[in-house]
């Protein structure tokens, strides 16, 4: 007889293996040392998300810098702040456009304003709150208006008024440096609004290490700010948001397949925008305009997102642009052209199952676009839209601020940072050599 192969010696051993343990198993689940109860746990483990959820943590504890209005509010209106009876003065009607989309840094002032510090009505909703000892704070606000600071002084970056501008940074360099939580932190756990791709273009390189508060990434560099420790935030919308929009049958009700109303002679990435008004304007389905962010040019861009299928978000002069919420809170979904924009919560929201995404490779290819829209299903969209509807409250900037809203979600954005803003704080007392490693 020859000699067993090595397959047959390999299921003889294995054999012999599953002999001894299983009378060992028996044993250990039978005994007094493994009650039902862990057996029962073991047998039940759910996953980490399910048994902590995101909603249990506690608001973010903020203390704000009481910087002097010709910092923040006073800038808001030629006149002064329309405060009332000490009231947080609200948003000017007349501070449309550019202003407005860019007025992010208001309404996070705004937030940590009545209720905002863990008492009165909604406090409850709330994902920051504010406390008046620093000493008991997470993070620091500084309200420096810094978008609207450069968008009211001068008019152009060439502008001798932009001094005053230049100024404002200055002043709150001086302030801030002279504060022993700065000194503490180099700046690290201070949340600074920083929206306009021009805000506080004097001085950025001195509040590099600080959790900013931006659009895009367009025009900063790598050592100022990345995802990392910053915050992409959303853009106000100036449209009017959807409320009533409930017909019998949504995709019927919007007659225009795509539709873009806009500035279509921009810088950098935005110049795909005059090739797109060559491919798109003109063909079936189509609305493709030239406009400004005027009053009326506002309310013809409402009546047309509310009315169109799809709406195009191409780059402007930076990845990102208001257009996009605009689309969002008109439940019009947004067919997105532009390689580097970064979107606000992606971690907490797939934009992919309400957005389209298109290279510009693929957008500049002659009816490439167009084909892809018109091979989307009724269902298909239908479900997107839903899903827009759905999402569409995270977009919203009010006050005082609602549950889930664009300023909660921000703070929420902010919180997550903080972590390894802590790790970079304690890290950098004990290290010798900093960044030792590279």
């Amino acid at each position: 007889m020859g000699a067993p192969s090595s397959r047959a010696v390999a299921l003889g051993a294995a054999f012999l293996l599953l002999l001894v343990a299983l009378p060992s198993a028996f044993l250990y689940l039978t005994s007094s040392a493994a009650p039902a109860a862990s057996r029962a746990a073991l047998l039940n483990l759910k996953p980490f998300s399910a048994r902590c959820p995101p909603d249990a943590a506690p608001p973010l504890r903020v203390f704000m810098y009481d910087l002097p209005p010709r910092f923040h509010v006073a800038m808001m209106a030629p006149d002064g702040p329309n405060a009332t009876a000490g009231l947080f003065p609200a948003w000017p009607p007349s501070a449309g456009g550019i202003r407005r989309q860019h007025s992010v840094e208001y309404w996070m002032m705004a937030s940590l304003q009545d209720g905002g510090d863990g008492g009165g009505a909604g406090s409850g909703r709330r994902e920051a709150v504010r406390v008046r000892d620093p000493d008991t704070a997470e993070a620091f606000f500084v309200p420096f208006f810094s978008s609207l600071s450069f968008n009211v002084h001068g008019r152009n970056m060439t502008d001798p008024d932009t001094e005053a501008d230049r100024l404002l940074q200055v002043e709150l360099m001086d302030i801030l440096w002279k504060s022993k939580y700065w000194q503490r932190s180099a700046g690290r756990d201070h949340v600074i609004p920083m929206h306009h791709p021009n805000a506080f273009r004097f001085l950025r390189n001195m509040v590099n290490a600080s959790i900013l508060i931006v659009a895009d990434f367009g025009r900063y560099t790598r050592e100022l700010a990345s995802l990392r420790k910053d915050v992409v935030a959303p853009y106000v919308h100036v449209v009017g948001s959807f409320i009533d929009d409930d017909p019998p049958d949504p995709f019927e009700a919007r007659h225009t397949l795509l539709f873009f109303r806009g500035r279509t002679v921009r810088k950098d990435e935005g110049k795909i925008r005059a090739k797109l008004a060559k491919i798109l304007k003109g063909k079936d389905g189509v609305r493709f305009e030239n406009s400004f962010a005027t009053g009326d040019g506002i309310k013809i861009s409402t009546g047309g997102m509310r009315s169109s299928k799809f709406c195009l978000h191409p780059a402007g002069d930076t990845p990102s642009s208001c257009r996009l919420f605009d689309a969002i809170v008109s439940h019009c979904v947004p067919v997105i052209v532009s390689s580097r924009i970064e979107l606000p919560f992606e971690d907490e929201i797939d934009y992919s199952e309400f957005s389209l995404f298109f290279s510009v490779e693929e957008a500049l290819r002659p009816d490439y676009l167009l084909n892809q829209l018109r091979q989307i299903s009724k269902k298909k969209w239908v479900e997107m839209w839903l899903k827009l509807k759905n999402v569409s409250h995270h977009y919203e900037f009010q006050y005082s601020p609602r549950k889930g809203d664009a300023v909660n979600m921000i703070w929420r954005q902010v919180r997550h940072k903080i972590p390894a803003v802590n790790l970079a704080i304690r890290r950098n007392r004990r290290l010798k050599i900093p960044d030792w490693w590279g």
